[in-house]
């Protein structure tokens, strides 16, 4: 596989850490196929890198579709000649206490995290197979590895990525196509204002934050040299440690960093 893609598919790509992944990896030589459901932030995306005399495709669509994602791939083929990265990046928070989540959010919280990266994977493998090389690239969450308070039904939909990532892994062993995970941290998007939509609440947020910009960098040095799982932020393999080392510890110094509704004055 090139050191850099010729062609990447983002789902989510029209802002945040998907956004920002794609200028940088435009910015690299790769062609990216840019999905979401917002049509006026995938055009502007498209024409930024154009502008900046890259290759971008704008392909609105929804990830919770099994024929979009089919869609999109076959877009990407049909443009471009091949695929050589499929990331899934595509989705949305939900704060609050499990008891407290109506089974309606759950649904889809479930829908796009979890069962969107299903789609976007299965509809990118028989073309990765057929190449003989590839890369599906999965972006989780630190809570995906260490659940939070009052994060159970995200994080829930992140551990479920990352099982996936982890079995396709296995399947793929020995092969020249590859399987990473993505563990970021509060990222500095606009996950947070979406989240308070979603869930009817401000919360915030305590513990490290990092800007999209370091995220897509982590990504970027992934694609160029596969591995397994990124940290963007370093230290949080610490938290991962300490959770198989001491989980009951775990238990009480996370609960300093659980997403706590914000209270008026």
């Amino acid at each position: 596989m090139p050191a850099l893609p010729r062609v990447v598919v983002i789902t989510g790509a029209s802002a945040g850490i998907g956004r920002a992944t794609a200028l940088r990896l435009a910015r690299d030589g790769a062609a990216i196929v840019a999905c979401a459901r917002r049509r006026d932030r995938l055009d502007a995306l498209a024409a930024e890198i154009a502008a900046a005399g890259g290759r971008a495709l704008p392909v609105v669509a929804d990830v919770t579709c099994e024929n979009d994602m089919e869609r999109l791939v076959a877009g990407a083929i049909a443009r471009f000649g091949r695929l050589d990265v499929m990331m899934c990046n595509a989705g949305f928070g939900i704060a609050g206490a499990i008891d407290d989540v109506p089974p309606l959010q759950m649904r889809k919280l479930v829908d796009v995290n979890y069962v969107g990266t299903y789609y976007a994977v299965r509809a990118a493998l028989p073309i990765f197979r057929r190449q003989g090389q590839g890369h599906v690239i999965v972006i989780s969450s630190i809570v995906g590895k260490r659940g939070v308070p009052y994060m159970g039904a995200y994080a829930a939909t992140k551990f479920a990525q990352a099982g996936l990532a982890e079995c396709l892994r296995s399947e793929l062993v020995g092969s020249d196509i590859h399987v990473t995970v993505v563990f970021p941290v509060s990222t500095e998007t606009e996950f947070a204002g979406v989240m308070a939509r979603e869930s009817g609440k401000a919360t915030e947020a305590r513990g490290p934050r990092q800007h999209a910009g370091a995220v897509a960098d982590a990504i970027a040095r992934a694609i160029a040299r596969p591995v397994p799982e990124v940290y963007p932020y370093r230290k949080a393999r610490g938290l991962v440690l300490l959770n198989a080392i001491a989980p009951g510890f775990c238990d009480r110094f996370v609960n300093k960093f659980g997403r706590k509704p914000l209270v008026g004055p």
